[in-house]
């Protein structure tokens, strides 16, 4: 597999001389601050492009192309989003980066209730938890009919817990829920609610036909291009706060590559967001998708019986990861190629616990997640036979 590393742009605390001394040789990165729908220009990507070979690695990966909400509702300029959309293709195309990744989560782009989940070794991980998610969406956020979308069990501990939480750990936890893309634009509860409505009348058949649309439209343009589109799966992998999730499981994408088929339009394999649902089976999915996998983020997921799930080791969690890299070593020698990957977040840990750092982002607990992958897709390939 090609070692990339995603890089938030110059404001990210990793600077780029440390991400080459991880040994990754590609970086993963996007133009945060072109706001989302509009063109990335040859000038900018060029320019980002420029910083990343003087520090002596390559633009593996664009992650991401913002998706316009505009589009995913299909409503108000969609198709003029399109265009730009397709627009920026083009461009990226023309400076030479291979990959787009994209993803189509309605409003936000993942969702967490913890940066700062405390392992048993002091380490801190992202965490999800649906009491404080009930919390967030009930009590501070105020959505409409927000009761409906959580069983009895969880609005009784929701309602206790709001009791006990301070105005400072509310507001730290809508901050949280909040978060958002590292160097973008922070939401407020008004701007979300506004969000939310929007997808009033759209359920998971109408965000499901609105994606193939968007991908009939792109991927064209991919092709002629020689450029893959790799989406990213839903993260979580379920409907949250009332919207729609459709790109969650292997149904879900064997149905959007049925109706959008050509060699552009591809997946990012994501064994953290995947993860997270203990109905997906991810080697096996890894075998099925086969040729369609275009991006690879490997991280770990521990969960609990009520779907909570904290981030754990790269090689812990309830994820075979194994199982997992051997089906991508496998698919790589069977396709002769090798596939970009990037060690999925990481935890805070050593003397990063004492830095601020971008949530998932942080240098130290990356690095330790690329070593150990790194050894295990060495270790599977000696014994195949392969020394690389």
């Amino acid at each position: 597999m090609e070692q990339t590393w995603r890089w938030f742009g110059p404001s990210d605390p990793v600077s780029l001389q440390h991400v080459k001394q991880t040994g990754a040789t590609g970086v993963v990165t996007a133009l945060h601050q072109v706001p989302h729908g509009e063109v990335w220009t040859v000038e900018e990507i060029l320019k980002r492009k420029a910083v990343i070979e003087n520090a002596g690695l390559n633009w593996s990966v664009v992650e991401s192309i913002t998706v316009h909400e505009s589009i995913k509702t299909r409503t108000g300029n969609y198709k003029d989003y399109i265009e730009k959309y397709k627009t920026s293709i083009r461009n990226v195309a023309s400076c030479g980066v291979p990959v787009i990744t994209y993803n189509f989560m309605p409003v936000n782009d993942w969702t967490r209730t913890s940066l700062n989940y405390k392992m048993p070794t002091g380490a801190l991980a992202l965490y999800f938890n649906w009491v404080d998610l009930a919390v967030f969406d009930i009590f501070i956020l105020k959505r409409k009919n927000a009761a409906a979308s959580y069983s009895t069990s969880i609005l009784q501990q929701a309602e206790e817990r709001y009791k006990k939480y301070t105005a400072k750990e509310l507001e730290a936890l809508a901050d949280v829920v909040m978060f958002g893309i590292p160097g973008e634009e922070k939401y407020t509860t008004n701007d979300m609610l506004k969000k939310l409505e929007s997808y009033s009348d759209i359920d998971a058949n109408a965000l499901r036909d609105n994606l193939c649309y968007f991908q009939k439209e792109i991927s064209e343009v991919a092709m002629e291009c020689n450029v893959k589109l790799a989406i990213h799966p839903d993260d979580p992998p379920f409907p949250i706060l009332g919207l729609p999730r459709v790109v969650s499981c292997y149904d879900d994408f064997k149905y959007f590559l049925g109706k959008v088929e050509n060699n552009a339009n591809g997946v990012c394999f994501c064994t953290g967001s995947l993860g997270a649902s203990a109905k997906n089976d991810l080697p096996a999915m890894v075998k099925a998708l086969g040729d369609k996998i275009h991006f690879i983020h490997l991280r770990n997921v521990k969960k609990d019986t009520e779907g909570n799930f904290f981030e754990a080791d790269h090689l812990g969690g309830d994820n075979d990861m194994y199982a997992v890299v051997k089906e991508i070593v496998q698919l790589q020698q069977d396709r002769k190629i090798s596939l970009p990957f990037r060690p999925d977040h990481g935890h805070q840990m050593l003397d990063d616990l004492n830095k601020i750092t971008n949530p998932g982002y942080s240098a130290i607990g990356r690095l330790k997640g690329l070593a150990e992958i790194r050894g295990l897709e060495l270790g599977i390939l000696g014994a195949l036979g392969n020394k690389k």
